[in-house]
């Protein structure tokens, strides 16, 4: 699941893979704003088939997080 996410996420933001790790937080190591946070959400919903609220998607800072919430939602 990580490698997956990690691909996503290189992907989106233009960054190398090796960069990202789950302890990785989105917006201060990674650079991410909100609009590639809406992105990414709407790309993991498409990818995993789940659906991500507002609150919930507040919650996610690491990448770690968002592997964490994914694999919840996908039980």
């Amino acid at each position: 699941m990580f490698a997956e996410i990690r691909k996503i996420i290189a992907e989106q933001l233009g960054l190398d893979e090796s960069t990202i790790t789950l302890s990785s937080d989105l917006k201060n190591d990674l650079g991410a704003d909100s609009i590639d946070m809406l992105q990414f959400i709407v790309a993991a919903e498409d990818r995993y088939g789940i659906l991500v609220e507002d609150e919930e998607a507040m919650q996610l800072h690491t990448v770690g997080d968002v592997v964490a919430f994914i694999e919840s939602k996908k039980e």
